[in-house]
């Protein structure tokens, strides 16, 4: 299969993010519940979560899809996986009729490269199969909170707008609640079974859906194992005889003999991800951004001795020039692949997404070129303590303004893109039409260059089905895959506010913003450990130890959801 392009970075990029959970894994890849704790309803406060006892009056029945069997089930929160070869004659069909009414719906979502035009024979094939015509406002990627932001603000709010979770800071959240609709009159409890594709998307997605006490977000779904994987040259390795480290410093010591900048060999890029993950720190990346109960007391990772262990293990590996010079560019260091493929540095954390990426990358100029994912450690040698990931974090919202035609064409969409993999919807909204956009060689799809251009990011950013493993040219990949999740899986917990989608009160969405850069810096020798813990004391009077009595207030009267 030829891969869609995906610029990545030596950290876990937004565009690896997407790829993993809807591009590369796709690639084959009633009532009015009142805001909980420190909210309200539409007309009050927008503060808070919603409780499970009101989240159970909301979400949609769960009727799990029977169309297409895995080949690797879930466990312990991966992702299904398929390892066989693809037979287009065997395809499922999972949308038995056209669901669309011929309505116009207009779509706003980031794109990463350049969109296709609105007539393009992929859009014209998908507008057809569900019956809705599908207009696209696509937008950079890059640059999408900044069009969000603009857009969320005026009056002239497309029918539906993807939100990114990462994009979910400042005033983003009130608006959500404010400009879009209530889906619950049409998918709560059993009204989600006239959808069944949606029925079959976990209930968890559906929960992180949950904004202003009602169901305005429809999901694409994401394994709760961890995504971040230390991945690395497992052909250089087995050549010159290295063995996966399965400590801190054990990977000192490795890095140190694989270094030679002579001969210009690194052991690898900022490993800052992979520290977190040894070290035990709490997950960072999506609200509620690294609270937990901690022997009782609610604390966040900032203030932990585990956050500021890994930064300093971090740093010592700049600092013994092991770590590739283009990581002293930080976030804005140069596409890793070629020089990865070069040789260059053999190990760097990134998404999941990665490890099939590069393998496709490198198949025909390269063959001898095996990339794989180390197995986390904890720093001392021991099991690692992990956190599970969000259950979904890219959701696509309608217009509150949308009359019930529209919606039931955009949920008539989101029935075709959540299919399951197996079924002629999903290779459609996944491949485009079969000698067009692709072709089928001894079992494997593979792309033309039309395909290329066309079929990108769009109709999978609508909702997407339960997450998925599948890669029919390289299914050692896919199995590979799985299996880390399920390995990695086991070590993963749930934090107390896990599977909640919280709104916090707007006067603290700016707390951390600075945190990441500061981060960068301590790894990387510009700044010290000593003015990490400055800025957290800062925090602290800033808001912090405000924020955290809201955080409790709120676990207090919801619980927690690990519970």
């Amino acid at each position: 299969m030829t891969p869609n392009a995906a610029s990545a970075s030596s950290g876990p990029s937004r565009r690896t993010f997407l790829a993993s959970t809807a591009v590369a894994t796709a690639a084959v890849a009633g009532g009015v519940p009142l805001l909980t704790a420190c909210g309200g309803s539409d007309s009050g406060t927008r503060d808070g979560t919603t409780s499970a006892k009101d989240a159970e009056k909301i979400l949609p029945a769960y009727v799990a899809s029977n169309v297409v069997k895995p080949d690797i089930p879930s466990r312990n929160g991966s992702a299904i996986g398929f390892t066989g070869k693809l037979d287009l004659a065997t395809l499922k069909t999972s949308v038995a009729k056209k669901l669309g009414k011929g309505g116009r719906v207009t779509v706003m979502a980031p794109f990463w490269g350049s969109p296709p035009k609105q007539d393009n024979a992929y859009y014209t094939a998908m507008n057809d199969l569900i019956g809705v015509d599908v207009v696209w406002q696509n937008q950079d990627g890059n640059t999408y909170d900044q069009k969000l932001g603009a857009v969320l603000a005026s009056s002239d709010v497309p029918d539906v707008v993807v939100v990114p979770g990462w994009n979910m800071g400042g005033k983003i959240p009130s608006a959500i609640i404010g400009k879009f609709a209530d889906l619950g009159p049409y998918l709560s409890g059993d009204e989600v079974k006239q959808y069944p594709n949606l029925a079959a998307i976990p209930t968890d997605a559906w929960r992180r859906s949950l904004f202003g006490g009602k169901l305005r977000g429809l999901p694409m779904p994401a394994p709760s194992a961890p995504s971040m994987v230390p991945l690395y040259r497992q052909d250089v390795f087995e050549k010159e005889g290295y063995e996966v480290p399965r400590s801190c410093d054990e990977f000192m010591s490795l890095a140190k003999e694989i270094t030679n900048a002579r001969a210009r060999r690194w052991a690898c890029l900022d490993m800052k991800w992979t520290a977190f993950q040894a070290f035990g720190v709490l997950s960072g990346s999506e609200k509620p951004l690294g609270w937990n109960l901690v022997d009782g007391k609610l604390v966040n990772r900032i203030e932990t001795e585990e956050f500021l262990e890994a930064l300093e293990w971090s740093r010592k590996l700049f600092a013994a020039g092991v770590v590739h010079p283009d990581s002293k560019m930080g976030k804005n260091a140069p596409d890793p692949g070629p020089k990865f493929a070069a040789g260059e540095f053999l190990i760097y954390p990134n998404n999941i997404s990665q490890w099939w990426g590069r393998t496709a990358e490198q198949a025909a100029q390269n063959p001898e070129f095996k990339i794989w994912g180390m197995d986390l450690w904890g720093h001392d040698g021991g099991d690692p303590t992990l956190w599970a990931d969000q259950p979904a974090g890219i959701f696509a919202f309608v217009n509150k303004k949308a009359s019930e035609s529209v919606v039931r064409d955009v949920l008539a969409v989101a029935n075709v893109t959540a299919a399951p993999y197996g079924t002629k919807e999903y290779m459609m909204t996944n491949y485009g039409v079969e000698g067009t956009h692709y072709t089928v060689e001894d079992g494997v799809p593979v792309k033309t260059d039309k395909g290329n251009i066309e079929v990108m990011n769009a109709y999978v950013m609508v909702a997407s089905p339960a997450a998925t493993l599948a890669h029919p040219d390289f299914p050692e990949v896919a199995k590979g895959q799985v299996e880390w999740q399920q390995r990695m899986g086991a070590f993963a917990r749930k934090s107390a506010f896990w599977g909640l989608q919280i709104t916090e009160p707007a006067r603290y969405t700016n707390l951390t913003n600075d945190v990441e850069q500061l981060e960068d810096d301590i790894v990387r020798g510009r700044k010290k450990i000593g003015d990490m813990q400055q800025f957290v004391s800062d925090w602290k009077s800033r808001g912090g130890d405000k924020l955290r009595d809201w955080y409790r207030k709120l676990l207090d009267e919801n619980g927690s959801a690990a519970s």
